[in-house]
């Protein structure tokens, strides 16, 4: 192979299912027409506990040295490592893609076909508060200009490029001076994306309409909490929190992507660890993503296709109302992703 037929990227590893997501990640990369080089990270919260600092240096030192990271699901304990890995890694943006499978039961009947754009950093994350006396509490809430332009230019550059629409979302009503400040960079970016579509809701409107029609939206730009309650509101639309992936991003003065992470969204199921039951379509979602933004735009896609033929056809886990084991499932996306790889129509049930 030539260079251009590798791809580098860090591995973080976590708890729980961690490791069987990895095994069929790894299924899939090894079947690839591309040399996939993992360089892992323990991040597990048995190593945490005992050499914390020396797990996120590590994490750091990979992710700086490759630029990207693929990471599983990780138990939170002493601190969350999203934030920790956040923090150090000055990643401002969070995109969540979610869509409407064919094949995974609902109790919605409009189609999502979303992009969530949160601001990773701020909000009511940033300060954990502190009591007063013994009957109240306060903490500070807060929305800074930088990761709001960079949320924004994200959002409305990606819709540039796919002939999508914009939403701006907050608050701006009622905290005027944080969610306006948020509202103001916003329509400062849009005022340079003429031809992007462009409106401004409030975000408590937005959800309502979101539920009665989801078709109205392509592409949501809001603060970091605001983001977080959308992602997963928006993943119980299509189905479930597991059928959803994120990419974290840090940029640098000129708007370039410095570093990259994807992970699945959903937790560390400690309750089937181990079980070979797990569904991996997140993580097969993430690692899609990963390929798209290492320049495989092709593999990604053929991927990422490969996963929803799958699914469509009613294979899919026991969480999805199927039966088959993870392994299974993985060997089925393998076929569907080889069809969408070499043009043939996929499989219908």
């Amino acid at each position: 192979m030539t260079a251009q037929d590798t791809l580098d990227m860090a591995e973080f590893l976590g708890d729980g299912i961690s490791a069987e997501l990895s095994e069929a990640v790894h299924r899939i990369a090894d079947a690839l027409p591309l040399e996939v080089r993992f360089h892992p990270v323990d991040l597990s919260l048995e190593r945490r506990r005992t050499d914390a600092e020396g797990s996120y240096q590590d994490a750091e030192k990979a992710i700086r040295q490759y630029t990207m990271a693929l990471k599983y699901p990780t138990i939170t304990e002493a601190e969350s490592p999203n934030k920790v890995l956040r923090e150090r890694f000055d990643f401002s943006v969070i995109h969540r893609p979610v869509a409407s499978i064919p094949g995974v039961a609902t109790k919605h009947t409009g189609k999502v076909d979303l992009h969530i754009v949160r601001i990773a950093v701020g909000g009511t994350y940033e300060d954990a508060g502190r009591r007063i006396g013994t009957e109240a509490a306060v903490s500070v809430r807060v929305i800074e200009r930088r990761p709001s332009f960079e949320a924004s230019r994200f959002a409305f550059d990606y819709a540039q490029k796919r002939g999508l629409s914009v939403v701006s979302a907050s608050k701006y009503t009622i905290q005027r001076a944080t969610d306006g400040l948020f509202e103001e960079v916003a329509e400062g970016v849009a005022a340079g994306y003429p031809d992007v579509p462009h409106r401004a809701e409030l975000f408590d409107a937005l959800l309502a309409k979101l539920i009665m029609e989801p078709e109205g939206y392509q592409v949501v730009v809001t603060p970091n909490e605001y983001g977080d309650f959308l992602s997963d509101a928006a993943c119980g639309m299509i189905g479930s929190i597991g059928l959803g992936a994120s990419a974290s991003y840090s940029f640098d003065s000129d708007g370039n992507v410095t570093l990259a992470m994807f992970d699945p969204a959903g937790g560390t199921a400690p309750d089937i660890a181990g079980m070979g039951i797990c569904n991996p379509t997140a993580a097969f979602f993430a690692f899609a993503m990963a390929l798209e933004h290492g320049g495989f735009r092709g593999l990604g896609r053929a991927l990422d296709q490969g996963v929803r033929d799958t699914i469509a056809c009613g294979q899919t886990t026991g969480d999805l109302g199927g039966c088959l084991t993870t392994t299974e499932f993985t060997n089925a996306v393998l076929e569907s992703t080889k069809r969408r790889l070499t043009g043939e129509e996929p499989k219908v049930s």
